[in-house]
């Protein structure tokens, strides 16, 4: 049976947990992220063949490491590389979930969001144009109501389909004045010329220049401890000078 990993990221209460339980059943299991008091789930889900492993990420309203809780959804996305990044949106405060949405998309390729919560969204005459949002994100959007088992279905396929490369994407990227593209686009290049595509080199360059040090601290760690494509000690001291010319 194939297997994949599928990374559930949200805000908290946007039903992620309640979706997490509705498809994973009893096969779930549960401890901590290894050095963290941060909990973890991960559950297994079955259809047509294929097996998805679901790991419950914590739930936050960002990824800039600002928290356990955010450190350990970001690395998660970057470093460990799920199949596919379910993200949960709250449809009845979509603006609210966006938010995290837009930062997820900078981050990885293959994601795709579910607008849960329908059915309330509904009770307060709220429409969303599901299919419309998908053009101008890029990523598949799918409408659901978790506790209701409404929209699963299609969901599982579209999981089945994104993990076997059917389907392509386009995520939406956030453009910034003149002169901070500028120095993404510098800095960018030069992380591409020190990692490749190991890693999402603009979303780098852009946590870099915010002075994310936490993240460039794991990812020296995550270099120094890899035995892939060449990377060595000297790449990881080469990244660190290359954020002091960089950063703000």
């Amino acid at each position: 049976m194939r297997t994949f990993t599928v990374a559930l990221a949200g805000n908290p209460n946007t039903g992620k947990s309640t979706l997490f339980n509705a498809l994973t059943g009893l096969k779930q299991h549960t401890g901590n992220w290894s050095g963290k008091t941060v909990s973890l789930a991960s559950g297994n889900y079955d259809y047509k063949d294929t097996r998805f492993q679901f790991i419950d990420l914590p739930g936050t309203y960002s990824l800039f490491s600002n928290s356990a809780d955010e450190e350990v959804a970001r690395d998660y996305i970057i470093f460990e590389k799920p199949d596919v990044t379910l993200l949960v949106l709250d449809s009845t405060a979509l603006e609210r979930s966006l938010n995290l949405a837009l930062q997820v998309l900078e981050m990885t390729d293959r994601v795709i969001i579910c607008l849960n919560l329908m059915d309330e969204a509904k009770k307060k005459g709220i429409k969303i144009n599901a299919r419309k949002l998908a053009d101008q994100l890029g990523v598949p959007v799918i409408p659901i109501s978790a506790r209701n088992n409404e929209g699963l279905d299609t969901l599982s396929e579209q999981l089945l389909l994104m993990c076997t490369g059917q389907t392509p994407t386009t995520p939406y990227r956030m453009k910034y004045n003149e002169y901070l593209e500028s120095r993404i686009s510098g800095l960018e290049s030069e992380l591409r010329d020190i990692l490749g595509d190991e890693y999402p080199a603009r979303w780098l360059a852009i946590r870099f220049l915010d002075g994310d040090r936490k993240l460039i601290a794991t990812l020296k760690e995550r270099l120094k401890a890899s035995d892939k494509g060449g990377i060595s000690l000297g790449t990881a001291k080469a990244l660190g000078s290359s954020n002091s010319r960089h950063s703000c």
